[in-house]
């Protein structure tokens, strides 16, 4: 109200200055702008008072007889309607405008910060990365003082997933929570909607106690659904006595989505990569069977007509010649026939790989290998046999590239492990060129490495020889020592 006297004091005192060579009449207008300047800036009620006063300033001081008030004077009423009107329509105006700007960047800024958490979603971010980054801008959004979101347990309770707070508080992450006294989670549980706590006061529950103990007023959440079903909830929670705004939930609504979106996502993943584990592991065992058979079965077989063969051969009377050369040339034919079969089973599932792990198999490998292999093993342990299966595959057949393709005299391969990853390196000294996108053998391995959840990088420029690099989880799975 000063600010306003003020702005009508100094258009007085400009009309007062013009006045000798203008006519006040013709000023009147500045004070038209005075009133539409209160207007737009403080609203209705100042730009009435503005008018008010402009009215009666410009009659005391301008209008003749000068420093009197004429009640009576048609165009004083006038003047002071137009003046009240332009006040209240400018006035009106305004705050339209206003809250029209403030919807406005309120909506620009959500969807900045939708399309920020939706390229998190399209990238498949971490879900520990994506569901901080939701919890942080619903808070700042909702302009609350703390915000957390909750996954449901099968046994009942909750487990806090990410917290965010504008406060000093320290909100419980990785903690489960029993849903007993009041709580949005059990709300929300209940009632499978949108839902607000107006109060904990009182309230018992380890939930209602923590929000006690930071001092919440009030909490607003949403329901987080997945493919049907109830997975999680979202909070947002304020320490002032003003309640979130009628429209918070379906702010809350659009990243709710998202997490669901993301979620779903990350789960058909999850089941994407056990099915095709559990593909590999069939097949590994079905070669692993299928060597068994070759070995124990038509192996053994051609083995043993092998040796009577020789039998019958050396019981051949030494005039017969002829006839001993034939069993001679089919017998070698037999243990020719014999090798390849053993060849054969070994590229299927090796068995020193089984019986003796990583480590034999791996040098076994380097000893039947036409080029030579130095082999650098860190570590003897014993891995889950998807694991081991894999990292053989890998250093079979690049050792088999190598010797077809790389000119190579020599190849490195090492293998260590690191923050629960194996991993398994190796290196020729060849032309390189190697193309991982032709020929079916890297193709495979890749399918293979990537069904374990692991990575696989080929680095391969001409004449700088060829680099596979495999990282491979090992998992939780308990690991014997090997020999």
């Amino acid at each position: 109200m000063f600010a306003v006297a003020i702005a009508v004091a100094a258009v007085s005192g400009v009309i007062a200055i013009l006045d000798p060579r203008i006519h006040a009449t013709y000023l009147l207008v500045l004070y038209v702008l005075v009133v539409m300047a209160v207007a737009i800036v403080w609203g209705t009620g100042l730009a009435v008072f503005a008018a008010v006063l402009s009215t009666l300033v410009f009659n005391y001081l301008f209008v003749i007889p000068r420093f009197a008030f004429r009640a009576d004077d048609t165009w004083d009423t006038v003047g002071t309607a137009a003046f009240l009107a332009t006040a209240v329509i400018v006035g009106r105006l305004a705050v339209r405008l206003r809250r029209a700007a403030q919807e406005s960047a309120r909506l620009s800024a959500e969807q900045v910060v939708l399309r920020r958490i939706a390229t998190l979603v399209a990238q498949s971010a971490p879900a520990s990365a994506l569901f901080e980054a939701v919890t942080r801008e619903v808070g700042l959004l909702c302009g609350a003082d703390l915000a957390r979101m909750e996954r449901y347990e099968e046994d009942g309770t909750v487990t806090g997933v990410a917290a965010w707070s504008r406060v000093p508080a320290a909100l419980a992450v990785g903690t489960r929570f029993s849903l007993v006294g009041p709580s949005i989670a059990r709300e929300v549980r209940d009632t499978g909607g949108p839902v607000r706590v107006a109060s904990f006061a009182g309230a018992t529950g380890a939930i209602a106690q923590e929000a006690l103990g930071v001092g919440i007023r009030s909490s607003i959440g949403c329901p987080i659904t997945v493919a049907g079903r109830l997975w999680g909830v979202i909070a947002a929670s304020t320490k002032s006595n003003e309640p979130f705004p009628a429209d918070t939930e379906s702010q809350i609504a659009n990243f709710t989505d998202l997490v669901a979106t993301a979620v779903a996502n990350a789960e058909s993943r999850e089941e994407l990569a056990a099915s095709r584990a559990r593909v590999v592991a069939a097949a590994d065992e079905a070669r692993h069977r299928f060597e068994r058979n070759l070995h124990d079965g038509a192996q053994q077989r051609l083995v043993s007509l092998a040796f009577h063969l020789r039998m019958t051969r050396d019981a051949v009377p030494a005039e017969l010649p002829s006839v001993r050369a034939d069993l001679d040339r089919v017998i070698e034919e037999l243990i020719a026939s014999v090798e390849d079969l053993r060849e054969l089973s070994h590229g299927l599932h090796p068995a020193v790989l089984s019986h003796g792990g990583l480590g034999p198999a791996l040098r076994t490998l380097a000893r039947r290998s036409s080029v030579p292999v130095e082999v650098h093993l860190n570590s003897e342990a014993r891995y889950p046999p998807t694991v081991e299966v894999a990292a053989y595959y890998v250093v079979s057949e690049t050792l088999t590239n190598t010797a077809r393709h790389a000119a190579a005299s020599r190849v490195e391969v090492v293998v260590d492990e690191h923050d629960s990853t194996l991993r398994v390196s190796t290196r020729d000294d060849g032309i390189g060129g190697a193309d991982p996108r032709r020929g079916s053998g890297l193709t495979g391995l890749r399918d293979r490495i990537e069904a374990l959840g692991g990575l696989i990088e080929v680095i391969s420029a001409r004449g700088n020889g060829t680099t596979i690099k495999v990282s491979l989880p090992i998992g939780q799975q308990v690991r014997e020592s090997g020999v």
